[in-house]
């Protein structure tokens, strides 16, 4: 309903303005402060009273003066605050979100939009396992996907695999050249990436150390991967694919506990092997932006702003990755409406560099988007993979259940549900807790900023952490079992109704403050979806639900729902119940973080 009644504002102070000969381009519509009682404020008086030559207040009541709420389902009056217009619901605003969301399990899903999005994500490198550093990424993009698809978009998730680089031709070389004799260390997991992860450092350690007869021989081997590469070589497809599909296949299980799953798995080498990287190539050469220096062709991107020159094509002949992504994201465009991919920090220029490129060939690129994310980093510092140290995923995912693990036993005795957990309910638990802890305090945060995990912050049931809005799903699950064990009425998917003539449950019983202010959270949950998608920006759901915890923990301290009062007041609460437990549910599923029955 927030949704509606923000159109109405819209549509109302526009109206005033128009009529009072003001422009009506910048509304300055916003959530008022906590302290101030209206459900949307405008600023617009500050911008104006410049114009109109006279102060903010003063302006302020000029227009809400001239707003007219008649011709409004949800917006029913206007008063002012200083030099804030403000906007007020009646009872109509909250009966509507009772009645739409009590029995809904898809609140807070858009209506189909019939617009196409790919979301590339995650998108590292075969080259062993998942490590905590690059964690952000397939965690930040799954949600960025979830929330597009929750906003009605049509969202395909793409992982890029970069099949053609050296680190491959290096990959490919050291496992066909080294036995497991060779290898020092034994895998640290039985699992495909941990096994070959050491060809790769054991590669790597050889290049640095040989003498330079044997580094320049094996530096010939790899060039010729690379040249059979480009070349359309089949066998050396085989080759290199051998390696990149074994990896992956780890990768993709690793990927799979968080969860993150793709739509597809896109090789770089298909842009190679179909042509189109070849054609990119000759279709930059021939713009202006174009030069050949330093053994290589590059643009010069001045004019986007960028000072550094892309390199898109070496010396002898053979491609970049850049090159090849060019071709990527022109099959982008071909086969979707928007291209949304997910990148760290140290990809910035790239990305920047891409867009101008793509601009430069003539593509419309108002459709390409970007959500740049700095680095996770635990407190013992970073990490690297072709070196062989640091904390994988796969380590953190188990400390984070084994951790919940402790946490949910520990507050056994302390549970109020009476309902008898197993051990299979713990390790459930566990779970659910463990990995959306992860999952929770890293997308919580804004991506630019970096992040330092810490176990006491993610895991704290007391403290604005996963488990702590978990709790709140888990609390009306338990409300309405009760309720129902009790042979009372509850509601049940498929209860919602515009009517509100679906579940028997009148709003206007409502009567507290906590109960009216939790109800108008619910009301706002899908504009924070519309919100989110609209700004790739999935951390402001996080901030959503940790909002909507604090009502709900306040509504569920002062207002009893199984023992209320009445019947009618039992019913209401029980409603406003289930809506809160729909709402936290798909608001948490949206951050791809599980929502327990039972902790």
């Amino acid at each position: 309903m927030f949704r509606q009644f923000r159109s109405e504002v819209e549509a109302a102070l526009s109206d005033a303005l128009a009529a009072l000969d003001l422009p009506t381009d910048d509304l300055g519509i916003e959530r008022p402060p906590d302290e101030m009682d209206a459900t949307l404020a405008s600023s617009v008086a500050f911008r104006l009273a410049g114009e109109v030559g006279d102060a903010p207040p003063n302006v302020a009541s000029d227009v809400a003066g001239a707003i007219d709420v008649s011709p409004y389902d949800y917006l029913v009056s206007v008063d002012t605050a200083g030099p804030y217009v403000n906007f007020h619901v009646g009872d109509r605003y909250l009966a509507d979100t009772l009645a739409a969301a009590a029995g809904n399990e898809t609140y807070g899903v858009l209506p189909d939009r019939d617009t196409s999005v790919v979301v590339e994500h995650t998108s590292a490198n075969p080259t062993g396992p998942v490590h905590v550093g690059r964690a952000r990424n397939p965690i930040v993009g799954d949600a960025v996907a979830n929330v597009l698809e929750y906003a009605g978009y049509d969202v395909d998730r793409h992982y890029y695999v970069n099949d053609a680089g050296r680190q491959m031709a290096v990959f490919t070389w050291a496992y066909e050249t080294f036995d497991e004799s060779d290898l020092e260390e034994e895998p640290a997991r039985d699992r495909a990436e941990y096994d070959l992860v050491r060809y790769y450092r054991r590669g790597n350690a050889y290049l640095e150390e040989a003498d330079a007869d044997a580094v320049e021989a094996a530096e010939a081997e790899i060039r010729s991967i690379l040249q059979g590469l480009e070349a359309g070589d089949e066998e050396t497809y085989e080759r290199v694919g051998e390696v990149v599909d074994a990896v992956l296949g780890g990768m993709k299980d690793c990927l799979a506990r968080l969860p993150a799953e793709f739509d597809e798995f896109v090789k770089e080498t298909r842009f190679m092997r179909d042509g189109s990287t070849d054609d990119i190539a000759a279709r930059l050469k021939e713009t202006e932006h174009a030069v050949y220096e330093e053994d290589a062709w590059q643009l010069e991107l001045d004019e986007w702003g960028i000072d550094k020159n892309l390199v898109f094509l070496r010396s002898d002949d053979t491609s970049l990755y850049t090159t090849r992504d060019l071709a990527h994201h022109e099959w982008k465009f071909d086969n979707y409406d928007r291209a949304v991919t997910v990148l760290g920090e140290d990809h910035k220029l790239q990305a920047d560099q891409l867009g101008a490129a793509l601009e430069l060939l003539g593509n419309d690129t108002d459709g390409l988007g970007h959500v740049i994310y700095s680095y996770v980093n635990l407190p013992d510092g970073k990490m690297s993979t072709r070196q062989g140290t640091g904390v994988m995923l796969d380590d953190l995912l188990d400390e984070a259940i084994d951790r919940a693990r402790e946490a949910v036993e520990s507050r056994m005795d302390d549970r109020i549900r009476d309902d008898d957990l197993t051990d299979e309910d713990v390790e459930r638990i566990a779970h659910q807790v463990g990995i959306g802890a992860v999952r929770y305090d890293i997308v919580s945060k804004q991506p630019a900023k970096a992040i330092t995990f810490e176990w006491e912050e993610a895991l704290d049931f007391e403290a604005q952490s996963a488990p702590f809005v978990q709790y709140v799903h888990a609390r009306c699950c338990g409300i309405l079992d009760e309720a129902a064990d009790a042979g009372f009425d509850v509601p049940e998917p498929g209860d919602a109704s515009a009517s509100g003539d679906a579940f028997d449950a009148d709003a206007a019983a409502l009567e507290t403050e906590e109960a009216e202010t939790l109800l108008r959270e619910v009301a706002r949950f899908p504009a924070v979806i519309e919100s989110a998608a609209e700004d790739l920006e999935p951390h402001t759901i996080a901030t959503f639900t940790r909002e909507f915890a604090d009502a709900y923990n306040a509504f569920y301290r002062e207002c009893p729902v199984v023992t209320a009062e009445s019947d009618e007041l039992r019913d209401a609460r029980l409603a406003l119940v289930a809506a809160a437990r729909y709402t936290m549910a798909n608001a948490l599923d949206a951050l791809g973080v599980s929502a327990p029955e039972s902790m």
